[in-house]
């Protein structure tokens, strides 16, 4: 679908939320993966298993075809040798609304990362503002005029501070998170405009309220959790890609109503991300 088709905005980034129907998204293949310099809690437990990059890349291939079936255009950017977390595309920008702001990344390892998509932003003249301080999309959830951060290693107040300076339109809630969860989306993710999945022992009780507020919550458990239960993509139409071995987390989904499309990524989890970490959205219809 093009972008002048009367369904997508004119704009060439435009989300303004978490579950509109993904019409464009950005991934890049993890055909350089594996984990060399451990970054996160997942990648300490995997480490001397490793990747297998073929199983990898065969899993998101699989994953990219089921974006594309249900009407996403997939642009894909291309794999550098140097950086083995590129597949989780997510963290090096994010679209709110009508503007699309390129990340500060917080680890050396993935901030080359970000010069390829600024090439990509400029060939394609996407405009962009790029965020100075640390911050990284994986802690970045858009809900209509409530932004969600995540305060965690990977992004920090004064960057939230800037977007907030930006953003005057709309409400930032800001979420402290526990030192050992990486972003936001591996504890919460916003499935529609009424429900989320939540890893309740991530947030203080104060902000578990502030959430609850907002959204019925389907509560996600400590197994679930480690496996990424949280980190779906709500792809539009009530329909959400989760991870077939998170079964009973899948089946608590399907009981509110939604399409669950179970798909394996078993191997990219060994890094520390799933299907919502491997894609950066640009247009939600």
């Amino acid at each position: 679908m093009s972008l002048n088709s009367p369904l997508v905005p004119k704009s060439k980034t435009h989300c303004t939320n978490e579950y509109g129907k993904l019409m464009k998204v950005v991934v890049v293949s993890p055909e350089n993966m594996q984990i060399n310099e451990i970054i996160n809690e997942t990648q300490k437990h995997f480490l001397k298993e490793n990747i297998d990059i073929d199983k990898a890349v065969s899993q998101h291939k699989t994953f990219v075809e089921a974006l594309e079936e249900n009407g996403s255009e997939v642009i894909h950017l291309q794999p550098s040798p140097e950086f083995n977390e590129q597949v989780f595309t997510r963290d090096i920008g994010f679209t709110i609304h009508d503007q699309f702001f390129v990340a500060s990344m917080n680890t050396d390892v993935r901030r080359g990362e970000v010069k390829i998509l600024k090439h990509w932003l400029e060939e394609n003249e996407v405009p962009y503002t790029e965020l100075l301080h640390s911050i990284e999309g994986g802690d970045v959830l858009v809900d209509e005029e409530n932004i969600w951060i995540g305060v965690s290693g990977r992004t920090n107040q004064l960057a939230i501070q800037s977007l907030r300076n930006q953003l005057t339109p709309y409400t930032v809630h800001e979420l402290p998170l526990r030192e050992d969860i990486l972003h936001l989306d591996c504890v919460f993710t916003i499935i529609s405009s009424e429900w989320a999945l939540v890893y309740p022992p991530a947030f203080s009780e104060g902000d578990l309220e502030t959430i609850k507020k907002h959204y019925n919550i389907i509560t996600v458990t400590d197994e679930e959790q480690f496996q990424m239960g949280p980190n779906v993509l709500a792809i539009g139409d009530g329909k959400i890609i989760s991870l077939t071995q998170n079964q009973a987390l899948n089946e608590r989904i399907r009981a509110e109503g939604f399409d669950v499309i179970e798909l394996d990524l078993s191997e990219i989890i060994k890094s520390g991300g799933s299907f919502r970490c491997c894609t950066l959205p640009l247009i939600r219809e």
